[in-house]
């Protein structure tokens, strides 16, 4: 039997990035945006809050493009604010890498494990799912998943208790799947 756990996202990622006011290094995305049209061609930003003075920051998601090559619903969405779009435009990595910025999932996400029963003697296949990439370390998601410590989790691992085709390791923002070997 195969249970099936998914890793979900609670709310927007905080934005790593430096202050210029305050020199603190984190904003908070409101799915806000900013669209400013010049003629022909168009300027989209999302707007983001620093965590410590309330400064905004503008995240290009639109430089000098031509109105007709920007989507209709597109342009909807950011003149409606959509916070949809902006959980949507922070997972594209393209847009991180031109604003320069990272982002931190803590406290940003949950573990739904859909009330899986794991007290039987058997072997217990769990597939891990995630409904958006954030990055978190198997052993974390395994030992929250089993209400375990992540030494426990790790002993269990090096015990070959725990078995995966992935390394458990690092980080994973994929899905993988793990037996459990009582």
């Amino acid at each position: 039997m195969l249970n099936v756990w998914v890793v979900m996202p609670t709310c927007l990622p905080l934005v790593l990035r430096r202050c210029h006011t305050c020199a603190s290094d984190r904003f908070r995305a409101n799915g806000k945006f900013r669209v400013n049209a010049h003629h022909k061609l168009i300027d989209a930003w999302l707007l983001v809050l620093c965590t410590g003075c309330g400064e905004t920051a503008k995240l290009t998601v639109l430089e000098r493009t031509n109105v007709r090559s920007v989507r209709p619903e597109l342009l909807d969405r950011m003149h409606d604010n959509d916070p949809a779009l902006a959980a949507e435009l922070l997972q594209d990595p393209l847009l991180r890498r031109r604003n320069r910025v990272a982002l931190d999932w803590t406290d940003a996400w949950r573990l739904d494990t859909s009330g899986s029963d794991h007290s039987s003697p058997d072997p217990i296949d769990i597939a891990v799912r995630f409904a958006a990439r954030i990055p978190v370390r198997p052993v974390r998601l395994i030992a929250e998943g089993l209400g375990l410590s992540r030494a426990e989790v790790e002993r269990l691992v090096a015990e070959g208790n725990v078995v995966s085709a992935v390394r458990l390791g690092g980080r994973l923002s994929g899905d993988f799947t793990f037996t459990l070997k009582r």
